[in-house]
């Protein structure tokens, strides 16, 4: 059991997480923006965040992307009535699917996506069991759909979860706050970008 978030995060068993960071999701010629969305606030952790990053491949903490990624074999009739009204994002192949802000490295791992948990059909578990991952650390947008949905799913799968509330956004802040508290009650534990900073400063 890990009690500290020392131990949680050692970089023996700990994987960085950098969810849907994309030109749709943060710039402001994103579709997310051109629905009226306030991008911002995602902008806004883009220091902090690319920071985190660096601070986890200098520290050996292996970093993962995902990406969003639509197209006609994944738009099913369910997600597609969701977003009926809005500008399609993250289409396969265009710029909106394109990272923004922090950029992988050939180092690290991508994930392509179609649905907000990372965990849906995709190969993250297989992946995080094969390099003996016990702690996912969340960042990304959005708080309250990707980022949330990768996080439960991660404890449902009994991985240790952390999420850093100074490297997740959300347009609506109000979802933010509302989203890091769920997570904190029930499902991991919500720190700041130092505190994990610190933590590897110590155990370095």
């Amino acid at each position: 059991m890990l009690r500290t978030l020392s131990e949680k995060i050692d970089p023996k068993h700990t994987v960085l997480m950098v969810i849907d960071m994309q030109n749709d999701f943060c710039h402001e010629d994103g579709s997310k923006a051109h629905d009226g969305a306030d991008v911002r606030p995602v902008q806004a952790i883009i220091p902090t965040l690319v920071g985190l990053v660096d601070r986890a491949r200098a520290v050996g903490v292996p970093v993962l992307f995902t990406q969003a990624v639509h197209n006609p074999w994944t738009d099913s009739p369910v997600r597609i009535e969701r977003h009926i009204d809005r500008e399609p994002n993250c289409v396969e192949g265009t710029w909106g699917a394109d990272f923004y802000g922090s950029q992988p490295t050939p180092s690290d791992y991508i994930i392509k996506k179609a649905r907000y948990s990372a965990f849906v059909g995709t190969d993250l578990e297989m992946v995080l069991r094969q390099r003996g991952v016990k702690t996912v650390i969340v960042t990304g947008t959005a708080t309250n759909t990707c980022v949330e949905s990768t996080a439960r799913d991660a404890f449902m799968r009994d991985f240790y979860v952390v999420a850093v509330e100074d490297c997740c956004a959300q347009s609506n802040m109000g979802y933010h706050a509302a989203s890091l508290e769920a997570l904190e009650g029930t499902f991991g534990v919500v720190h700041r970008a130092d505190d994990l900073l610190n933590a590897w400063s110590t155990s370095a």
